[in-house]
């Protein structure tokens, strides 16, 4: 990637560059959006929605049957060009270079890729204050450290409303934590983004450095060194993907982490991700002590039917306490576990 400063001889600038990112309930939205865009919108559309890194690459296709604009699935070096949407394909960051597109496999960000924090941040860090950043519908807060670079470097950052969004988590994250310069409903976002990108916009400035450093790891041009923390300060927690150190970041007030391999959080999606560990770990302690459970129990009636009675009683007793820690671990999982409100599952009849 380039180093973030434009050319300072380009025509009279404008917000040529949109980028949009969602989750949850995203796909629709962004499918009304590009419905809804004018055909000659005077600027080049970047679309980040999580998926799953093993589903069919369709979005492109649905976003250019909706609407008047051509939609591609971003491939590495495509030039940017106006009019056109470039969507992120499964399991890589979409990455928006000076002038042109980055499709790069780099470490995950808040337990996705795509995700939204780099193709915001790349954006800002490349094109400053031509960038408009848009952020749908969606679950927890990826995007709110995107919008938060995209406004540090002069850019402009807009929500769907949370109440008009089929999930608001990640549009209220914004709006709470002071990313925020627009808010609208999605069917008032079309002709909002439409104006904005024919404003005029301030001349480009020069990108905060840690912004770049860390477009540069989205990109996977910079591996930052387990002594290196000059993102922020050293975190007594580990990373839930690779277990390395984390380096605690304080971005503008927004908590957030990366540790050294390049993975980044925010402080919800690291909660988030070290609750789906000690679940995976409850549910491995569970099946571990049932097998223990059932091979004393196969092993005191092997005992009695070899008139082994002290053995088979000492094989008894120990499987005693294996099923105590069975029934411990089982109410943990219940005490960790959604509830549900509902007399749906109140009866048990039948059940051993």
């Amino acid at each position: 990637m380039q180093r973030g400063r434009v050319d300072e001889d380009r025509e009279a600038c404008t917000h040529d560059i949109l980028v949009v990112g969602g989750s949850a309930g995203a796909v629709e939205a962004t499918r009304s959006l590009a419905a809804r865009l004018p055909a000659d919108l005077p600027a080049a559309v970047f679309v980040a929605i999580h998926r799953s890194s093993e589903g069919p690459a369709y979005l492109a296709d649905l976003l250019g049957a909706a609407g008047p604009l051509p939609a591609l699935p971003a491939s590495e070096g495509m030039p940017v060009q106006r009019g056109h949407i470039y969507v992120a394909p499964p399991d890589h960051h979409l990455l928006v270079g000076r002038d042109h597109v980055h499709v790069r496999r780099g470490p995950k960000e808040n337990r996705t890729r795509p995700a939204i924090d780099p193709l915001f941040r790349s954006a800002a860090v490349n094109a400053t204050t031509r960038v408009i950043g848009l952020l749908l519908s969606g679950s927890l807060d990826d995007g709110t450290a995107g919008l938060l670079a995209i406004r540090r470097c002069g850019g402009v950052a807009v929500v769907q409303d949370p109440k008009d969004a089929r999930f608001g988590e990640m549009p209220a994250s914004a709006i709470a934590n002071g990313a925020v310069d627009h808010v609208g409903r999605l069917a008032e976002l079309p002709d909002l983004l439409a104006r904005l990108t024919r404003y005029p916009c301030p001349g480009p400035v020069d990108p905060p450095e840690e912004l770049r450093m860390e477009a540069l790891i989205a990109a996977q041009e910079l591996r930052m060194k387990p002594d290196n923390h000059r993102l922020g300060k050293v975190s007594s927690l580990t990373c839930p993907e690779c277990h390395g150190a984390l380096t605690e970041i304080d971005d503008q007030g927004f908590l957030r982490f990366r540790c050294h391999t390049g993975h980044a959080y925010s402080a919800e999606s690291l909660r988030s991700s070290q609750a789906d560990a000690w679940e995976r770990a409850l549910y491995d302690a569970l099946r571990a002590q049932e097998e223990q459970l059932l091979l004393l129990r196969k092993m005191a009636l092997d005992a009695r039917s070899r008139g082994q009675q002290g053995h088979a009683q000492g094989y008894e007793t120990r499987a005693q306490s294996y099923m105590e820690g069975v029934q411990i671990i089982r109410s943990l999982l219940v005490d960790n576990g959604p509830r549900v409100a509902s007399d749906d599952f109140a009866t048990t009849d039948g059940l051993d």
